[in-house]
């Protein structure tokens, strides 16, 4: 298996920031055929594969906000207001995401993409790990 951790500046907003350049040079770096899994260990933070810049990541933050608001309800109450609801999202949004790779090359359809889910405005930095486990047939 080779493993590498990637850092991300997310900033002091919601984000829905896109991996898949990052995920396609470690991909084709590692080369040959496998599974990239991609894992955010945080507990505010998911991974998706979604379509983005068509007004998909908006909407997806629209809809968590819907879901999740930034209110007072949250009984994890510390940092920012509605800081508890970071913390419920990857229930939602898991912290992992698990990616074919033919001949070093993801296997994503033509809209989709990987992305870091981050609703938490207190930590703008973020550790994704990358690890790519080789097919040994």
């Amino acid at each position: 298996m080779k493993s590498t951790v990637i850092e991300v500046t997310t900033g002091r907003s919601e984000v829905v920031y896109d991996l898949t350049p990052q995920c396609a040079r470690f991909a084709r770096d590692a080369g040959g055929d496998g599974l990239l899994h991609i894992f955010v260990p945080h507990a505010t933070a998911g991974i998706a594969i979604i379509e983005l810049g068509a007004g998909s990541d908006d909407d997806l933050l629209a809809a968590l906000r819907d879901l999740l608001p930034a209110d007072d309800r949250w009984q994890h109450a510390h940092g920012s207001r509605g800081h508890g609801r970071s913390h419920v999202m990857p229930a939602l949004i898991p912290p992992y995401a698990t990616v074919a790779v033919l001949d070093g090359a993801l296997t994503l359809g033509t809209w989709q993409s990987i992305a870091l889910v981050d609703l938490n405005i207190d930590n703008p930095v973020r550790q994704v790990r990358l690890s790519f486990l080789r097919d040994v047939n």
